[in-house]
């Protein structure tokens, strides 16, 4: 994992020093956060759609909400065109919410959540197309690196928590996640900028593949380059 990292980083500075030798564009250094919303698509998914559709939707599946953090280096190549590294932090997972499927117990309100609570590195590199001013299109792929995996399970009745436990789930999860990623953005002349982009996860969340489940997130970004 870390000579991944590091094989990427030789090559990135390689990039920006020819960048700079051959483009009169100077390289950017910039800030970037956002708002996710992240769930799993796949083999786990599909076996909860089941089990909802067996309990008559006493059981549904959510987004986990998240945000990501971090820095780009935008890095001009030619007239319109940039490629952009970063390094961000990233919440993702998914969630399942419940309740009792019992008509006599509903004024209790009784439900339980379960939420995966998966925690990354990011290190996208996004060919950027500018078309007019500011308006650009983004893709490229994605490395990402697992930093905590968590299952939170809450359960209460009449706005009262019975139950808040939390605990690691790492093993039997992959480290080193790659997804594609894309999206639109717009960069204003004062290098504040506006994106909205997606994830989508090629490497299963489990290491042993015994189900192929993949990370989904859609992301909302607001950042600013110097």
């Amino acid at each position: 994992m870390k000579k991944i990292f590091l094989l990427l980083a030789v090559v990135l500075g390689m990039a920006v020093t020819q960048a700079n030798a051959q483009q009169k564009q100077p390289v950017r250094i910039g800030i970037k956060a956002g708002v996710n919303m992240a769930e799993w698509q796949g083999q786990t998914i599909n076996s909860a759609q089941d089990l909802m559709d067996m309990t008559n939707g006493s059981l549904s599946r959510e987004m986990r909400e998240g945000f990501h953090v971090g820095g780009v280096v935008s890095i001009p190549i030619a007239p319109g065109f940039e490629i952009e590294p970063g390094l961000l932090y990233s919440q993702k997972g998914m969630r399942l919410v419940g309740k009792i499927p019992m008509e006599q117990f509903d004024f209790l309100n009784a439900g339980v959540t379960v939420t995966n609570k998966a925690e990354y590195i990011d290190l996208p590199i996004l060919a950027k197309i500018f078309i007019g001013d500011g308006f650009h299109i983004f893709a490229g792929p994605q490395f990402s690196y697992l930093l905590s995996n968590k299952v939170q399970v809450r359960a209460g009745a009449l706005g009262f928590n019975a139950l808040n436990q939390e605990w690691d789930m790492n093993s039997g999860f992959r480290e080193l996640d790659v997804a594609a990623t894309g999206g639109i953005g717009y960069r204003f002349a004062s290098g504040f900028d506006l994106s909205a982009g997606y994830d989508y996860g090629l490497t299963t969340v489990d290491a042993n593949r015994n189900f192929d489940t993949f990370n989904r997130v859609i992301k909302a970004s607001v950042g600013f380059t110097f």
